[in-house]
């Protein structure tokens, strides 16, 4: 049951439009996600930067208020008029009108007040919110709602001076529900100057011991405005707006929605190129469309030809060729693979078969993927192959790469089992992979072949330069033979035969060659000139 349920689910990723809008709706998803990500970033970054500007607006009027009522007190407390005659109220006009935000001036004693504003007499029946060492404050005016008569008053001695509610909310307008707190008493009490009175401290989590000024919780923005005098602290709060997306989301919103089509549509063709290579490769099986090629392997002293790698072709009818790198592992995945091996086993029997009885030091290695190391499939069709051309089995060889050897311990029996009847073990593409030195020791290898790019790196400052060597050294402590892939230069077989490296294949010798050129290479017993055959790979 278990089985055809994978059946079912396996069937349907091969169908192009279900994969098509799967890929459209996660794609869509994720572009609206992040989208929206983007868009509520820019919420949270515009209610920072509007919180910040209105913070530093308040601080500077509040400076400016502030200051001009000390210096008013200080000047009225400097002159020697006391008393609520003429003078004193001649004086106390004068004081308004020298400073532009002393809204009315006023003073007390124990019999009588007097005001340049006898009519709009200043409220003293209060104690102050802040009393100092020189001035008193009187700053909640809250219970107010006239803006004018809302009043914050600093007191010294006898005398009093206030500025109006207005001027510090004709530079901000605060937004309902907000309010500016003057925090006292370490932080443990806070008077509303504007706005309503707020829970404090707040009962979200908020650090106050933070050195930004500004925090953010769930609720509400908190901005801390920095002060000279460390009594007190200046405090902004403001609840957070609604969560309004930014109009510019909206367009983003069928941008994404076009970009995941656009994306599902490229994975519907991607999917039925895919399936339709699967055809035709299935199709050129069949028609004969692959075809073998040899690489040449030479003894790097005296550049004889001791094998070649079998390589494995597709030519389409048009005579253009299909890269191994794109019909290889989509064969690996559709398990064409198998096929396709022992096409290429039955291929070079055929075409070198008597080759190879004629010349039993000769012998050909042929790629194994990962499914045909895994089990012993591939040994029983070479024996029947063998038995059938009278081939020796040291005569064919198999290379392995190290990631398909997906179980170590399903891989070592089956290969052991080749080796057993006389194949060699070849490890192909090594130093891309896992395979450490300890890991090496337990497989049954004959061979290691060295990866074409550690060989373009020597004599280069590259990290990969030493490389090649290391593998050479640890082939040799393990009495492994190395075949060198890739060789183009004269300079890189002849350090690496001064390495030690007995074998090595590549562009210096020879092309991948057909069979006809190969046996004709052998039979001549002579390596290639230097106009070389050309590559048909």
């Amino acid at each position: 049951m278990m089985a055809a349920a994978r059946e079912t689910l396996r069937s349907w990723f091969y169908r192009p439009w279900f994969l098509a809008m799967l890929a459209a709706a996660l794609s869509a998803t994720l572009l609206m996600a992040g989208s929206l990500f983007v868009a509520i970033h820019q919420v949270e970054q515009n209610e920072s930067q509007e919180m910040n500007a209105q913070g530093e607006r308040f601080l500077a009027r509040l400076e400016q208020l502030f200051g001009q009522l000390r210096e008013s007190l200080d000047d009225l407390e400097a002159q020697p008029l006391r008393g609520c005659d003429d003078d004193m109220i001649a004086t106390l006009q004068q004081v308004s009108f020298n400073y532009r935000f002393v809204y009315e001036a006023a003073y007390m004693d124990a019999s009588r007040t007097c005001s340049n504003r006898p009519r709009q007499e200043l409220s003293l029946i209060r104690p102050p919110d802040i009393r100092g060492p020189t001035y008193s404050y009187w700053l909640n005016t809250t219970t107010e709602p006239d803006e004018n008569r809302a009043a914050l008053m600093l007191g010294r001695g006898n005398f009093r001076v206030a500025t109006s509610r207005g001027h510090l909310t004709d530079m901000v307008d605060l937004s309902p529900g907000s309010s500016l707190l003057v925090v006292v008493d370490r932080g443990a009490r806070a008077i509303p100057v504007l706005g309503a009175e707020q829970t404090w401290p707040p009962t979200e989590a908020w650090p106050p011991t933070s050195r930004d000024s500004l925090q953010i919780t769930q609720t509400r923005l908190i901005y801390r405005m920095p002060t000279n005098n460390p009594a007190y602290q200046l405090v902004l709060i403001s609840p957070r707006t609604g969560m309004h997306i930014p109009a510019v989301w909206w367009w983003l919103l069928p941008a994404s929605l076009l970009l995941g089509v656009c994306v599902g549509f490229l994975v519907f063709l991607l999917v039925r190129q895919r399936q339709s290579l699967d055809a035709e490769l299935t199709g050129a099986i069949r028609r004969g469309e692959l075809q073998v090629l040899y690489q040449p392997i030479f003894d790097l002293d005296s550049r004889n030809c001791v094998g070649a790698e079998a390589l494995l072709r597709w030519r389409r009818p048009d005579g253009t060729l299909t890269s191994p790198d794109l019909f290889i592992p989509m064969a690996e995945n559709t398990g064409q693979i198998r096929q396709m091996t022992d096409f290429v086993l039955q291929r070079l029997l055929e075409q070198l078969g008597q080759l190879l009885r004629a010349n039993p030091q000769l012998y050909i290695s042929v790629n194994l993927a990962a499914c045909d190391v895994m089990v012993p499939r591939i040994g029983q069709v070479m024996a029947r192959l063998l038995t059938l051309h009278r081939v020796a089995a040291k005569q064919i060889a198999f290379e392995v790469t190290e990631r398909g050897l997906i179980d170590v311990e399903v891989a070592r029996e089956n290969l052991q089992a080749l080796r057993d009847v006389g194949h060699q073990v070849l490890i192909d593409d090594f130093g891309t992979g896992y395979c450490s030195l300890a890991y090496l020791q337990t497989l049954p290898v004959d061979c290691l072949k060295i990866d074409k790019a550690f060989i373009d790196a020597l004599g280069h400052d590259a990290a990969s330069s030493g490389v090649a060597p290391h593998i050479i050294h640890m082939a040799q402590a393990l009495q492994l033979k190395v075949i060198a892939e890739g060789i183009e230069y004269e300079a890189q077989a002849a350090f690496l035969s001064s390495e030690g490296v007995k074998f090595g294949q590549g562009w210096l010798f020879a092309h991948a060659l057909s069979a006809v050129q190969f046996i004709e290479l052998i039979t001549r017993g002579r390596r290639l000139s230097a106009r070389r055959l050309d590559d048909e790979a």
